[in-house]
C-alpha cells in the first residue's frame, strides 16, 4: 500500500511519477486497444471536435459542457463524440506537461489553432495511448484543412514525429496546475501534498455509486465489477452510459463521488426527521437523506438543475419536497431537525472529474464565493431547531471557503458548537480529520484506491 502524500515523502517524492505515461496511482480503467484500421477511422472530424472542446473549456467555466452542443461536436456519431470528449479531457488533465514537451521543440509559439492540433495529438499518444500513426496523420490533415494552419503542416508533422522517435522527455506533474493555485496549495498543505494533488489531477477517476441502505453493496459491486470502499460507496472502472448498468433501472444506486457521500453520513439523518437540503441540485445528497427515511426538502435556486434531481427521485422511487428558489429568499416558517448546506464554491476539489475548473477559476472567485457562503450559512442556521444540527460542506480546497467560514460562523453564532467527526464512521480517510474535528478531504488521499474529490465538511450542533 502506498503512503499518502505528506507522510514522510518529502521533496524527493516530486521525482516520482513524472513521465507522461505514469500508471502508479491506483487502479485505472482498462483502455481497449483499437485495430489499426478502426483507429484510423476515428477521423479528422473527431480530432477537430476535441480541439473545439478543449478551447471552450479553457475559455471559461461551463465552456466544455456548452461546447458539446456545438455543431462540430453534436453532429458526430456517438462513438466519435465520446472519443472527442475523452481526448479533450486528457489534454486538460495534462495540459502543462503537454506544453512543456511542445515548448522544448518549438523555437517560437505557433498560433493557437496550431498549438491546439499539437495538444490534441499528444493527448492521444501520450495519455490515451492512441497509435501514433493515427494521431500524427490526422493532425497533419487537420493542419491542411484551413488556410491559417496550412503553412504549419510540416511543422506539425516534424514535431510529432520527433516526439514519437525520441520520446517526450521528463515532465513535472505540478506544471498541470495553474501557478496561483499551486502557490496557494503549497502554502496551505506543504510541498509533498502539492505533489500528491498534482498527481491526482493527472488521472481519470473511476465511477462511484451510492447504494440504497437496504441493498447489499457487495452485490452491487459484483454486478458492476467494482469494489466496496469504506463507508459503503461502490467504485467501478466501468465506462459508458450508466443507464445500461445493472441496477440502474431498479433505482438501487446513483452516481456520487465517495467524498460527496460523506456530508450526509456525518449529518446522520434518521427516519421521521425533517431535513432541508440547501443548494440541493443535482441531488445525490437529497437521495441519501430520503433513502434514510427522513422527510426532506430539496431547495435550489435553479429549476433547470432540479430537473435532474426530480428524475433521479422518480427512478429510485424516493420522495422529496422540491422547491426552486434562492435559499436566502425562501419564505417558509418551518424549522428543521437538520440542515445540509453544500454551498456554491470554486469547486477546486473536483479537478479529477472536472479538470476545466483549474483553468476557469480565478483568484477573485474565492473572495466572491466566500461572501455567498457567509450569507447562506447564516440563512441555514436560522432553520435549525434547538437541539438540531447543521452540516456545512464545499467541494473546494480553498481555506477561505472552508475552515475560515466555520471559524467566523462559530464566532457569530454561540448557540452552535462543533460535533467532531469520526472518519471511520462516515467513510472518510483517517488523515482528513482536522484538530478542530472537521474533515478536510484532499484528492491526494486514498491514492492506492484511486483518490476521491476534495471536500471540507463540518458538523455543527445547536445547543441553544
Amino acid at each position: 500500500m502506498s503512503r499518502e502524500p505528506g507522510q514522510g515523502q518529502g521533496r524527493n517524492s516530486a521525482a516520482r511519477g513524472r513521465r507522461m505515461a505514469d500508471k502508479s496511482r491506483g487502479p485505472r480503467p482498462p483502455r481497449p486497444e483499437l485495430p489499426r484500421d478502426e483507429a484510423a477511422d476515428i477521423g479528422v472530424e473527431a480530432r477537430l471536435a476535441a480541439g473545439v472542446l478543449l478551447n471552450a473549456a479553457l475559455e471559461g467555466r461551463g465552456g466544455l459542457d456548452a461546447a458539446l452542443s456545438f455543431r462540430e461536436v453534436a453532429d458526430l456519431p456517438g462513438p466519435d463524440r465520446a472519443f472527442a470528449r475523452a481526448v479533450a479531457m486528457a489534454a486538460l488533465r495534462r495540459l502543462g506537461e503537454i506544453d512543456q514537451i511542445l515548448d522544448r521543440r518549438l523555437q517560437k509559439s505557433p498560433p493557437l489553432a496550431v498549438r491546439t492540433i499539437l495538444r490534441v495529438a499528444l493527448a492521444q499518444t501520450l495519455v490515451l495511448e492512441t497509435p501514433a500513426f493515427a494521431a500524427v496523420s490526422t493532425a497533419v490533415k487537420l493542419a491542411e484543412r484551413e488556410p491559417k494552419t496550412r503553412p504549419y503542416k510540416n511543422l506539425v508533422n516534424a514535431v510529432l514525429r520527433g516526439i514519437e522517435r525520441e520520446g517526450p522527455g521528463l515532465t513535472t506533474a505540478e506544471s498541470n496546475l495553474p501557478e496561483w493555485l499551486a502557490a496557494r496549495w503549497r502554502a496551505a498543505y506543504g510541498e509533498a501534498t502539492l505533489v500528491g494533488l498534482a498527481l491526482a489531477a493527472r488521472e481519470e477517476p473511476a465511477t462511484d455509486l451510492s447504494v440504497r441502505p437496504e441493498v447489499d453493496a457487495a452485490t452491487v459491486a459484483e454486478a458492476v465489477e467494482g469494489e466496496v470502499l469504506p463507508g459503503g460507496t461502490v467504485r467501478t472502472g466501468r465506462r459508458g452510459d450508466v443507464a445500461g448498468w445493472p441496477g440502474f433501472e431498479d433505482g438501487t444506486w446513483w452516481v456520487q463521488d465517495a467524498a460527496a457521500a460523506v456530508p450526509v453520513r456525518l449529518l446522520a439523518p434518521k427516519a421521521g426527521e425533517s431535513i432541508v437540503d440547501f443548494c440541493a441540485a443535482p441531488g445525490g445528497k437529497t437521495l441519501q437523506i430520503a433513502a434514510a427515511g427522513a422527510a426532506v426538502v430539496a431547495l435550489d435556486r435553479s429549476a433547470a438543475r432540479l430537473k435532474r434531481l426530480t428524475g433521479n427521485l422518480e427512478r429510485t422511487g424516493l420522495t422529496a419536497e422540491v422547491v426552486a428558489t434562492p435559499a436566502e429568499d425562501w419564505d417558509d416558517p418551518r424549522g428543521f431537525d437538520a440542515v445540509l448546506l453544500d454551498a456554491p464554491c470554486t469547486a477546486t476539489g473536483t479537478f479529477r472529474r472536472n479538470p476545466e475548473v483549474l483553468r476557469a477559476t480565478k483568484p477573485a472567485d474565492v473572495a466572491k464565493l466566500a461572501d455567498v457562503q457567509h450569507r447562506l450559512l447564516d440563512a441555514a442556521a436560522e432553520r435549525v431547531k434547538p437541539g438540531g444540527r447543521l452540516v456545512y460542506c464545499v467541494c473546494s480546497l480553498e481555506r477561505e471557503e472552508g475552515e475560515t467560514q466555520i471559524i467566523a460562523f462559530l464566532r457569530r453564532n454561540p448557540a452552535f458548537r462543533t460535533a467532531p467527526a469520526v472518519p471511520a464512521e462516515v467513510g472518510a480517510p483517517e488523515q482528513a480529520l482536522t484538530p478542530e474535528g472537521w474533515l478536510r478531504i484532499l484528492p491526494s488521499m486514498w491514492a492506492e484506491k484511486g483518490g476521491l474529490d476534495g471536500f471540507f465538511i463540518a458538523r455543527l450542533d445547536r445547543i441553544g
